[in-house]
């Protein structure tokens, strides 16, 4: 078929891009799209023509709504933070608090709707104070002290911290200042300067933790510190002169009660060791006269067995006793008429020394003089031969 023929319907080889449809130009896009913008803004077609008006405003209007969510995409990327364990985040939404955040990501709707504040609740912070303060006892001292602190790890601490005091680190120092006059106001001067400053601290610090919560800053103390007291200059030397007799009047008392617990101890001592020497001397003599007891018992059961071998052998041993402490023995012998001196210092060679000690000693009184001469009966004697160690009488 020809392609002029009936029933061909027009169909042209040489111009197909007249008859059959093909992709937009790009131009023309341009065109429908500077025409719509054109049109939002009063203007209108140049053209004057109407023809596919409707199919360039649904195109247009596709346009600005795939570009308001491609800026909305964008806009919610913005809304993404993080907090670190160290911090907390406050959020606030046009500028009225909303709610607390912790750790971790979290998300929030961008600027303007929404603001995150970030605070740190571990970052410890510190303050100086140094002022002039009058005593209970109306004396001035100057104080120098350190005040540490820090946000409370609460959610509601983090709130108040930024919203309930406008700078909460300066009503801090006041609060210090004003808690530090008054417990110095109910001291005196003495006491702050050496042993109270301890106790001067701790009150501070709970009278700032009072103040600062009364407040509702959301601050929390750590430490007080006080760094120095000391009087004012112009009589920093009358007090240094005060404080070095009273360090001497402690370190006397020191020594004296170094020198009574010494002495006490040492008479301590004493009479425990004479409470143990009495208690060992009793001891002893009980065990002395229970020996000397079973001995005199033994003694007598031999006697009972042998009498004569048992008098002969008391008679030896309280011999062996008499005569090692005497120097001269005197003997009487049966049937004799003169007594036999045994001169028993050259005998045992004692050397003349010894026997002018023992001379001296014999003069201190008649009795050891005369004891120095002996008078030992012979065995044979009626008196050693009747002798009973159950009488002391010896008949």
């Amino acid at each position: 078929m020809a392609w002029n023929e009936p029933g061909n319907n027009g169909k042209d080889p040489w111009n197909r891009k007249k008859k059959e449809p093909g992709p937009p130009d790009l131009d023309e896009i341009v065109k429908k799209v500077q025409d719509k913008v054109g049109g939002l803004f009063g203007g209108g077609n140049k053209n004057g023509s109407s023809g596919n008006s409707d199919d360039g405003a649904e195109f247009g209007w596709g346009i600005i709504i795939f570009l308001f969510i491609i800026f909305l995409i964008i806009w919610s990327a913005f809304g993404f933070y993080t907090i670190q364990p160290a911090e907390m985040g406050v959020v606030t939404q046009f500028g009225k608090y909303d709610r607390t955040t912790l750790q971790g990501l979290n998300w929030h709707l961008p600027y303007p709707i929404e603001e995150v504040q970030k605070v740190n609740v571990e970052h410890v912070r510190a303050v100086n104070h140094r002022a002039l303060m009058l005593t209970q006892d109306e004396n001035l001292v100057v104080i120098e002290l350190v005040v540490q602190y820090r946000v409370k790890e609460t959610p509601e601490a983090a709130k108040d911290y930024l919203f309930n005091v406008k700078n909460p680190d300066n009503t801090l120092l006041q609060a210090t200042e004003s808690a530090l006059r008054q417990v110095v106001g109910t001291s005196k001067m003495n006491g702050v300067l050496t042993s109270e400053r301890d106790r001067v601290a701790a009150d501070t610090k709970k009278l700032i933790q009072e103040i600062v919560d009364r407040y509702k800053t959301g601050l929390k103390v750590i430490s007080v510190n006080m760094q120095n007291a000391q009087p004012p200059e112009a009589v920093q030397g009358a007090f240094a002169d005060v404080i070095k007799a009273r360090e001497d009047e402690e370190r006397s008392k020191n020594q004296a009660h170094a020198y009574a617990n010494k002495v006490i101890e040492r008479a301590k001592g004493f009479s425990d060791q004479l409470r143990e020497e009495s208690e060992a001397y009793k001891a002893k003599v009980i065990a002395a006269a229970v020996g000397e007891t079973q001995r005199f018992l033994s003694i007598l059961a031999e006697y009972e067995k042998a009498p004569e071998i048992t008098r002969q052998r008391l008679y030896l041993e309280s011999m062996e006793s008499v005569l090692s402490n005497s120097s001269k023995v005197m003997v009487d012998v049966n049937s004799g008429n003169n007594l036999m001196v045994l001169p028993l210092e050259k005998l045992l060679g004692q050397t003349q020394t010894a026997v002018n000690q023992k001379r001296t000693k014999d003069k201190t009184s008649v009795k050891s003089r005369h004891s120095s001469t002996i008078l030992v009966p012979s065995n044979n004697d009626d008196n050693f031969r009747n002798y009973d160690p159950r009488s002391r009488g010896g008949r």
